[in-house]
């Protein structure tokens, strides 16, 4: 079920008396009224095949970064998923893999002028109120077979760990115990030494099969798949292994930190099992040898951003299908539904699906679905760069329609349901013209659970029941203790909510009134 933190004003709300022109009132606001206020709205960015970062100075990348969230907070997203490690390398000071090539140009060569990527993009995206979650890949080491792994890489202490697909890259053995607790390691640095909000994997477990030429791991099996009459059982059993160890690991060190998988959209298709869906395609369960239902079901998997990335009328894997079949294997988990911003805005709606015929997208369609399914939480696009750079007006419409005002992310209440303390020292000062500037102090606790990390920010006009409730009334978050604001004409009231690291929120707090401040 989609989740809804209701909350109540526990302070008097007195009206803050404005004179500027120009602005319209949240609740006459009409660019998000179907908008919800709990919606996840993600963003990849990812490193691998991009070669502007190798080609740009720090300076110009830091800048570069920053134009890119910027767009994509304006387009309404909350969270971004940042690529770190694309095939067993780092995008972050590491003394347990190189620095990625695809930073700077050569694998194991550190940036010039030194800085830490990651740790700038959790800056970066914590002072917007977004979330950063760390992408890996976890069995890839190399892009293709003129590709080696850098000097010093743990390849050459331990080439008994690796293998050579046909596809010519290399790979960690998904069967080795020595795999896993490596893997396990790299995760276990990242949560340790970052404050990340979660650990983020994508399709990638077995490699895609090339030309129906087996995995090379007949030694292993011969090893590790006594009692397995089945190998594709036992490949799955090997992935299970993996993702139960790196959840309990990320738990044992930061319980809040969650554990995210974006698979192949297509789990199984009706015909190889009756509780597959009605497509016809490659089948992550069969060919990629993730089970990934069964991992939310069995808990160690926070959430799901299945990769949906077709038409809603694609003959073999439609999307209209598979949003009703995902929607039905949430598992009590949150479900965000991976997007093709290429796609989505490429094919036009179609009355077949319901649709518009005169809409040249399938933007609002796709998003009306969404928010239509109970088990649905969100969306994230891919590529973020698509959105950043307005790709046929997709930044257009997501910032002016779709995700006009901004949205909580639905709060992770199976890893915490306790609301933080509100926030206290409220003040309201004029920050110029037509503009003030608010603060507060965040709740002071030793649990890192109630820990406030984001502030919401609500306006009310004269009149108004003061309700949190209502999406249109939200209109900032914020990491930090104070934000500027516009102000519309009229008289106001504003309240800020605290929110944890679980997006667990506070009851609000109204502010005092200046008179005649602009």
């Amino acid at each position: 079920m989609k989740h809804s933190i209701i909350t109540t004003l526990t302070a008097a709300a007195i009206a803050i008396i404005a004179n500027a022109a120009g602005g319209t009132t949240a609740a006459t606001a009409t660019a998000s009224t179907t908008a919800p206020k709990h919606e996840f709205r993600g963003a990849w960015l990812h490193i691998i095949g991009q070669g502007q970062y190798a080609r740009q100075s720090t300076e110009q990348n830091q800048a570069y970064l920053i134009e890119q969230l910027n767009a994509l907070q304006r387009a309404g997203c909350n969270a971004i998923i940042w690529q770190v490690r694309p095939q067993a390398d780092a995008a972050y000071p590491s003394t347990l893999e190189p620095w990625s090539r695809w930073l700077t140009g050569t694998a194991g060569q550190a940036p010039s002028p030194m800085w830490d990527p990651l740790q700038f993009m959790i800056d970066q995206c914590h002072r917007r109120g977004m979330e950063l979650h760390a992408w890996i890949n976890p069995y890839r080491v190399t892009s293709g077979s003129d590709d080696s792994p850098a000097e010093g890489h743990i390849y050459y202490e331990h080439p008994e760990w690796f293998v050579r697909y046909a596809d010519g890259k290399i790979y960690f053995d998904p069967a080795l115990p020595e795999s896993r607790d490596f893997i396990n390691r790299v995760v276990a640095d990242i949560v340790t030494r970052y404050d990340v909000d979660a650990i983020h994997m994508d399709d990638y477990f077995y490699p895609y099969p090339k030309d129906g030429i087996e995995f090379p791991d007949s030694a292993s099996f011969a090893t590790y798949g006594r009692g397995w009459g089945d190998r594709g059982d036992w490949r799955r059993h090997n992935v299970d292994m993996l993702i139960e160890q790196l959840h309990h690991t990320i738990k044992g060190i930061k319980p809040w930190v969650q554990l995210g998988i974006s698979p192949f959209g297509i789990w199984r298709n009706k015909a190889s099992d009756a509780n597959g869906s009605d497509t016809n395609g490659l089948q992550c369960y069969d060919a990629l040898y993730a089970d990934c239902p069964r991992w939310t079901a069995l808990g160690w998997v926070d959430y799901m951003v299945p990769q949906l990335y077709w038409e809603l009328e694609h003959k073999l894997a439609s999307d209209l299908t598979l949003s009703y079949w995902w929607n039905d294997r949430a598992n009590g988990r949150h479900m965000y539904y991976g997007q093709s911003v290429n796609n989505v805005m490429t094919h036009r709606d179609i009355a077949d699906c319901g649709g518009d015929t005169l809409n040249p997208t399938q933007l609002d369609h796709k998003m009306r679905i969404m928010r239509s399914l109970p088990n649905v939480h969100g969306v994230t696009w891919w590529p973020g760069y698509s959105v950043s750079r307005n790709f046929k007006g997709v930044l257009d419409s997501l910032s002016t329609t779709h995700c006009a005002s901004p949205a909580l992310i639905p709060a992770y209440r199976w890893l915490d349901d306790q609301a933080p303390a509100p926030v206290t020292a409220l003040s309201v000062t004029k920050a110029g013209k037509n503009e003030v500037t608010l603060h507060w102090q965040a709740p002071v606790t030793g649990d890192p659970m109630q820990q406030a990390v984001r502030f919401a920010i609500y306006r009310f006009k004269q009149g108004e029941s003061i309700n949190t409730n209502d999406a249109r009334a939200l209109i900032a978050i914020t990491g930090e203790n104070a934000i500027t604001l516009q102000q519309p004409k009229g008289r106001w009231t504003y309240a800020v909510t605290a929110i944890d690291r679980c997006w667990n929120e506070s009851t609000p707090k109204a502010f005092a009134s200046l008179n005649n401040y602009m």
